[in-house]
Formats: structure tokens, C-alpha cells, sequence
């Protein structure tokens, strides 16, 4: 299954939840912390402004982001947690 988000909309692929404390604790999967970072599988072609023009993201697929532990709405592709959202949700872009 392919999804095509609408508008200014990414789909993003949430980095893996660390198991493993820095000294050496493994933690059960319910006290792992959410990631705060992913990468875009996909994007929307863009919001149209007042005018009616679209205007392109300023972000693409493949790019390695940030944003905030409890933004976008959690969905499953293929069996793999997603999260889709805003652009204006994303708090910057590792580069």
C-alpha cells in the first residue's frame, strides 16, 4: 500500500525507541521514551496560498526531522508505525 498525503502533509518514519539506557539498562518496550526524530517517506505536493498558488515544502522525502513528542496521528503501513502531520509541525531538519 502507497499513501500520497494531502496538501502540506508528511508522512514520517519515527527513528527506533532506544532500549538500552546509556549504563547499560534494557527497558521494557512501555518505558521506552518516544523518538523525537524520523525520516519522510513521503510529502504533499504543497498548501495553496491565498492566491491560490501552491506553495512547495520546504522539506522532501529522504530528509531526517524533528519534531515534537506528541504531534501528527499515529497510522500503520505495511505493518510499521507511521506518523502523519503538518509541515508546520516540524521542528527542524538534521542535516
Amino acid at each position: 500500500m502507497k499513501i500520497k498525503p494531502l496538501e502540506d502533509r508528511v508522512v514520517i518514519k519515527p527513528a527506533e525507541a532506544e532500549t538500552k539506557t546509556k549504563s547499560g539498562i534494557y527497558l521494557p518496550e512501555n518505558a521506552a521514551e518516544k523518538p523525537m526524530q524520523g525520516k519522510i517517506v513521503a510529502t504533499g505536493p504543497g498548501r495553496a496560498s491565498d492566491d491560490g498558488k501552491v506553495v512547495p515544502l520546504s522539506v522532501r522525502k529522504g530528509d531526517t526531522v524533528i519534531y515534537s513528542k506528541y504531534s501528527g496521528s499515529e497510522i500503520e503501513i505495511k505493518g510499521k508505525k507511521h506518523l502523519i502531520m503538518k509541515e508546520s509541525e516540524i521542528l527542524g531538519v538534521l542535516e
